[in-house]
């Protein structure tokens, strides 16, 4: 067995020039972190839409205490051939990935009209995702990556990293490939 501990008694220590080069990485993790989730998003080339009104009798977010629950989110601004129908038979799984994203920005749209500042997010609690897929089709957590990368590149792993389900529907309202919920906890007031 290899002891980190020398003869000395005392742990090794890391060259001089290892140490250095961790410290120059400090001001890109420290700018990193200072970026706001809406300056994130334009570096991305994202501008939020304006959310759809919901297409039946629901909010598409209600908050309680420190919680947002977002409802279920299709594509906005639209749907057509691009975003409906089955993924693994109409999309390919790259496809579908796209759509994941683009519905991540849907949500990300009614998120900012319900809490307003997106730095108010302390973390991203649950994604919830549902994929219209023909019976056999057994990659739903490939398509769903689409939302939970986007929200990587937005709040960083800190914050983005959440639990979650990516399932397979025989339907989805409207015919729309990807329907995603989330839940977002907030920091407090």
């Amino acid at each position: 067995m290899i002891s980190p501990v020398s003869r000395s008694g005392h742990a090794p220590r890391a060259p001089a020039s290892v140490l250095a080069g961790l410290f120059f990485l400090l001001p890109l993790a420290a700018g990193a972190a200072a970026q706001t989730p809406e300056e994130r998003l334009a570096e991305l080339g994202i501008e939020l839409p304006t959310p759809d009104a919901p297409t039946a009798n629901f909010v598409k977010a209600v908050t309680t205490g420190n919680l947002v629950f977002l409802a279920g989110h299709g594509p906005c601004g639209g749907l057509d051939e691009s975003n409906t129908g089955k993924v693994g038979l109409d999309h390919t799984v790259e496809e579908g990935y796209e759509i994941a994203r683009w519905v991540g920005v849907c949500l990300l749209a009614s998120l900012a009209r319900e809490i307003g500042d997106l730095s108010r997010v302390k973390r991203i609690v649950r994604v919830f995702g549902m994929v219209n897929t023909p019976p056999d089709f057994t990659r739903h957590s490939q398509v769903i990556n689409g939302c939970s990368d986007l929200m990587e590149q937005v709040f960083g792993p800190a914050i983005s990293k959440h639990a979650r389900a990516a399932v397979g529907m025989a339907s989805l309202p409207r015919d729309q490939s990807v329907e995603i919920e989330m839940l977002v906890e907030l920091h407090d007031p």
